[in-house]
């Protein structure tokens, strides 16, 4: 029988997934194929694997990323501190085992850009991305900082992003959706006035390829980077994954 995998989340017009595997299918001899399962609502998840026959990995994004967990039978050790899951392996059981591989693939490709002062991060927005995001830059020694639209505990609101703020906290992480197509004239609202060539911008965001929110960086002179070579870091570590459920 051949192999399937596939993606849940929804909605997933914008998705990479589909076409990165079935590339990397052709490129490699593999006999397998990728489905996307767009499902609103992630109770879905074991009427899917329930009627796809093969099917022996999923990838998990927005907005399922934590409302999947209840629904496993396994979690890694990684996954559970991060408290959200992005691949989702199928042992020869029949049983649900999941990782995170975004922090894999954001480490991996934000290391080589990191600099001595970069001690202290704000990360923008407070889903399943980001958490994985804060997760992966405390490993890396670093000090996170969630900004949200709404104050509350552990967060602060953008209008309360002081010069202060603004001069100690020198790596910027979108984890949030604005800019992506079509939606590229918008970008989180920072006092972009106050960047100067110290920081580092990194948007997850991949479409387009430079975002509002790293063009307006770049008039500062910051580093940037997008979230693409992260997707394909993360999608091979996925892909381990799935193997490593399969053994």
């Amino acid at each position: 029988m051949k192999e399937r995998y596939g993606l849940v989340g929804h909605p997933l017009g914008h998705s990479f997934s589909r076409r990165y595997f079935t590339e990397k299918f052709a490129r490699e001899h593999i006999d397998a194929e990728y489905l996307n399962f767009d499902i609103a609502d992630a109770a879905e998840l074991r009427r899917i694997v329930a009627e796809t026959p093969g099917l022996c990995g999923l990838n998990v994004t927005i907005p399922h990323k934590q409302a999947v967990i209840p629904l496993l039978d396994e979690i890694s050790d990684e996954a559970r501190e991060i408290g959200a899951v992005n691949v989702i392996g199928i042992t020869p059981h029949g049983l649900l085992k999941g990782y995170n591989s975004d922090v894999t693939g954001f480490r991996e490709s934000l290391r080589p850009l990191l600099r001595e002062h970069h001690r202290r991060a704000l990360v923008l927005g407070t889903g399943g991305a980001s958490r994985a995001v804060v997760y992966g830059l405390r490993r890396e020694g670093i000090e996170p900082r969630y900004v949200s639209r709404t104050p509350g505990e552990g967060r602060i609101a953008y209008d309360e992003l002081t010069p202060e703020i603004m001069e100690t906290h020198t790596v910027i992480v979108n984890c949030t959706p604005v800019g992506m197509f079509p939606h590229t004239d918008e970008a989180p609202t920072l006092p972009y006035a106050l960047l100067t060539p110290g920081h580092l911008l990194y948007d997850l965001v991949y479409n387009p390829e430079e975002t509002r929110f790293l063009a307006l960086g770049r008039e500062h002179g910051t580093a940037t980077k997008n979230g693409l070579e992260m997707l394909h870091l993360q999608a091979e570590a996925g892909w381990r994954c799935w193997h490593e459920a399969a053994d």
